[in-house]
C-alpha cells in the first residue's frame, strides 16, 4: 500500500512538473519579454494580436518605455486590433518598431492617435495603419522617421506638432485621409520624400500656420506622387520647398499658397479640372521652372497678393494660363519668361492688378493672348483699375482671328510685340 503511494505521489508531481514545463514555454513563446541584440539595445517581439495581454503590443511599448538603452520592437503578427488607447513612445534612447507589413486598424479607437511619438530618435518601418479617429501617428519629439508604411482612412496620417524638429518621412503611402501629412511648423531640418498620396479628401500635405517665422528653415517637398487629393499641398506660412513632385488630377488645386516662405520648382502638373498653383493673400513666394498641362481652369492664378515670382514656367493645353487679380500696387507681382502654348481660352488674365509682365510667350491662344479689365466691386464702390507693365512679351494673334490683346483698361502696352 505504502508503495502504491508514493508511486501515485512521485506520478502526481511528474505530471505537475510536465504542466509548469509546458506553461512557462506557452508564456515565453506569448510574453513580449526584452531580448538583447548587443550589449545595451533590447528586442522585445509582439506575438499577441489582442489588444492586451502578454506579447501584445500594448505590453511592448510599456517595456521599451523602461529600458535605458536604445530598444526594438518586432511586431510578428499580421493584425492588430487596437481597442483603447496605446502607451506613448518615451524612451529618450531610441525606438524602432518594424514589421514585414504588419496592419494596426484602429476602428475601435474613439479618440486620440493611434502612435504617440513623445520620444525622440523613433524610427518605424513597414507598418500599416488604418481606420484612424485622429492621427495614426503624432509626432512631438525630433529625429522621428517613417519609412515604407502606408496610413489609410485615417482623419491625418502623421502629425507633426510644433515642437517636434528633424521628421524625414520617406517611401510611404498615404491614401484616403483627410489629410495624409499636417505640419504645425516648419520643423527644423524636416523633409518628405518620395512618398504617395491618392484620394486625401483636404490635402496631401497641409502645413499652415498663422504667421511666418522668417527664421524657420523650409519644409523640404520632394519627388513625391499626388494623385486625385483635394488639394496636392496647402502651404500657409510655414517655408516650404516644393521640389520635383508629380501633380495628377487634383479635385481643388495642386498646390495653393497662402502667407510666405514659398518657393515651388520644378514640378509637374497634369489633368484635373483644378487649378495648378494657387497664390492666395501671399507674398513673397517663387514659382518657377514648372510643366503644368491639361488643365481645365488656370494653370498659375495669383490673388490678393503681393511680390510674386512667377518665372520660366511652361504650360500647354490648359484652360488658361496666368490670372492676376486684385494685387497688391505697392509691390508689383511679376511674371517673366514664361511660355504658355495653346490654351483653350485666355492666355494671361489681369483683373484689377498691376503686374510686370517681361518676356512672356503666348503661342496659339483660343481666345485673347492678354485679357486685362478693371475690376468694379459688385456692390458698388470704387473701381480698381488694371496697369500692367509689359516689356517685350510676345502675344500671337488668337486661332479663330481678333485681336491678341484687349483691354478695358488703360494698360501700357511699351515692348509688347503682337503677331
Amino acid at each position: 500500500m505504502a508503495a502504491r503511494q508514493r508511486t501515485a505521489v512521485a506520478i502526481a508531481v511528474f505530471v505537475l512538473l510536465a504542466i509548469v514545463v509546458v506553461f512557462g514555454r506557452w508564456y515565453e513563446t506569448h510574453h513580449a519579454r526584452p531580448q538583447a541584440i548587443t550589449e545595451k539595445e533590447v528586442l522585445v517581439h509582439v506575438t499577441n494580436a489582442g489588444d492586451r495581454g502578454p506579447g501584445t503590443l500594448r505590453e511592448a511599448l510599456f517595456v521599451v518605455a523602461s529600458t535605458n538603452g536604445p530598444a526594438t520592437v518586432s511586431i510578428d503578427v499580421p493584425r492588430i486590433e487596437v481597442e483603447t488607447a496605446l502607451p506613448a513612445l518615451v524612451n529618450g534612447h531610441g525606438v524602432k518598431i518594424r514589421t514585414q507589413g504588419a496592419q494596426i486598424a484602429a476602428k475601435g479607437l474613439s479618440s486620440g492617435p493611434v502612435l504617440d511619438v513623445s520620444g525622440p530618435d523613433t524610427t518605424i518601418e513597414g507598418l500599416t495603419i488604418t481606420d484612424c479617429p485622429a492621427a495614426a501617428v503624432l509626432v512631438r519629439a525630433a529625429r522621428f522617421r517613417l519609412t515604407g508604411a502606408t496610413l489609410a482612412s485615417c482623419d491625418v496620417g502623421v502629425d507633426v506638432a510644433e515642437n517636434a524638429s528633424q521628421t524625414l518621412l520617406d517611401r510611404n503611402h498615404f491614401t484616403r485621409n483627410r489629410v495624409g501629412v499636417r505640419f504645425a511648423a516648419s520643423g527644423h531640418s524636416s523633409a518628405v520624400t518620395n512618398n504617395e498620396f491618392t484620394d486625401n479628401k483636404d490635402a496631401g500635405i497641409w502645413a499652415v500656420r498663422s504667421a511666418l517665422d522668417s527664421h524657420d528653415e523650409p519644409i523640404g517637398i520632394h519627388d513625391n506622387k499626388f494623385v486625385e487629393d483635394g488639394t496636392g499641398i496647402v502651404a500657409g506660412n510655414v517655408p516650404v520647398l516644393v521640389e520635383r513632385n508629380d501633380f495628377i488630377n487634383a479635385n481643388e488645386a495642386d498646390v495653393h499658397l497662402v502667407g510666405g516662405g514659398a518657393v515651388v520648382r520644378g514640378n509637374h502638373i497634369n489633368g484635373g479640372a483644378s487649378m495648378g498653383i494657387v497664390a492666395e493673400n501671399a507674398h513673397g513666394d517663387i514659382i518657377e521652372d514648372n510643366e503644368l498641362e491639361g488643365l481645365a481652369a488656370y494653370g498659375v492664378m495669383v490673388r490678393n497678393s503681393s511680390n510674386i515670382m512667377v518665372r520660366s514656367n511652361r504650360l500647354h493645353n490648359c484652360g488658361y494660363g496666368f490670372a492676376f487679380v486684385l494685387g497688391d500696387a505697392q509691390g508689383a507681382s511679376t511674371a517673366v519668361d514664361n511660355t504658355i502654348i495653346e490654351p483653350k481660352f485666355n492666355g494671361i488674365d489681369v483683373i484689377g492688378d498691376s503686374p510686370i509682365l517681361r518676356r512672356n510667350q503666348v503661342l496659339r491662344p483660343h481666345a485673347f493672348a492678354l485679357h486685362v479689365e478693371d475690376f468694379q466691386p459688385p456692390a458698388g464702390g470704387n473701381k480698381v483699375q488694371s496697369k500692367p507693365f509689359l516689356d517685350n512679351n510676345t502675344f500671337e494673334k488668337p486661332t479663330v482671328g481678333g485681336k491678341p490683346v484687349v483691354s478695358s483698361s488703360a494698360t501700357a502696352t511699351s515692348g509688347a510685340r503682337h503677331r
